[in-house]
């Protein structure tokens, strides 16, 4: 069972990969983060959803050490991000949108120069099997393929055999194929025991490899769940449609399989066109940040 969402007031937890109580950040007279509260679990993958503009970037970036924020409390593995040190930064690994794919090196020799910065890297060679570019080992980067470069970044960022891992917008300009391939990556990492935050605009995304999610909207943590959960999905009406005498047919009910048990009397055989959905993901999203909008 997911663990409650801290609510103001409430002590940091000093067993969370991250930790966050009352997090304030302004630029100017415009507010990005508006007292925000967050914890997130050691081995969970979390994805921290909200539209351009809703304090996504700017929470993530006080998280890794890079912005200061002007009030609230955060741990992240136990420390101040505010002063982490550089052996605190060695814990941590980055994806950023964009990474260092252009360079004239090799993929070996970008990842072995990356592996120095670090006490205890993984090595370079079983970094390129995880995220699959074992045969471009001696390829110079910039004549990577888009989901090659992409792998490149993941390996950037976890050969420091990081505890906590950010990946921002990790699949954007992913094909089908190279977005289902990555997140066999992202699970593989889990299983090893990596903590991570996403930041995706992808919900099928954050549907399929997020343990929980949270929603944020104009600096404000609306709700985090199971992506199952969020917005009340689990336990919302689902609609069943069918077609009978030549028409479609849609009913709301709490109780679907009652209802497509007591429809089935109705006909012989099969219903026609049955279908039974709860809301989506993306609808219950849309609602939520429709409605902290207003």
């Amino acid at each position: 069972m997911a663990a409650a969402r801290p609510q103001p007031g409430d002590p940091l937890d000093q067993d969370a990969a991250i930790s966050v109580r009352g997090l304030v950040k302004r630029y100017g007279d415009f507010t990005a983060v508006d007292g925000l509260d967050l914890d997130i679990r050691r081995g969970e993958i979390f994805a921290l959803l909200g539209p351009n503009g809703a304090g996504k970037t700017t929470t993530v970036e006080i998280c890794e050490g890079y912005r200061r924020r002007d009030a609230g409390e955060v741990r992240v593995l136990g420390e101040d991000p505010a002063e982490g040190d550089r052996r605190w930064k060695s814990r941590l690994g980055i994806v950023l949108q964009s990474g260092g794919g252009d360079s004239q090196l090799t993929v070996r020799e970008l990842l072995r120069a990356q592996a120095s910065y670090y006490p205890e890297p993984r090595d370079a060679d079983e970094v390129l099997g995880l995220v699959g570019l074992t045969e471009k080992a001696g390829v110079r980067a910039r004549a990577l393929s888009g989901g090659q470069r992409r792998r490149l970044d993941v390996a950037l960022g976890i050969v420091g055999r990081p505890e906590l891992l950010f990946l921002d917008e990790p699949t954007t300009g992913f094909d089908p194929e190279a977005r289902r391939q990555f997140w066999a990556l992202i699970r593989s990492l889990r299983d090893l025991g990596t903590t991570m935050l996403l930041t995706t605009h992808y919900l099928d995304e954050a549907e399929a490899l997020a343990d929980r999610a949270g929603v944020i909207a104009r600096g404000r943590l609306v709700e985090v769940a199971v992506p199952s959960a969020l917005g009340g999905r689990g336990t919302a009406p689902a609609l069943v449609s069918w077609t009978e005498q030549g028409a479609r047919r849609t009913e709301a009910t709490a109780t679907p399989t009652a209802f497509v048990r007591e429809l089935a009397t109705r006909f012989q055989g099969e219903i026609p066109d049955l279908a039974v959905a709860r809301p989506t993901l993306e609808d219950v999203y849309l609602q939520m940040i429709g409605e902290a909008g207003r």
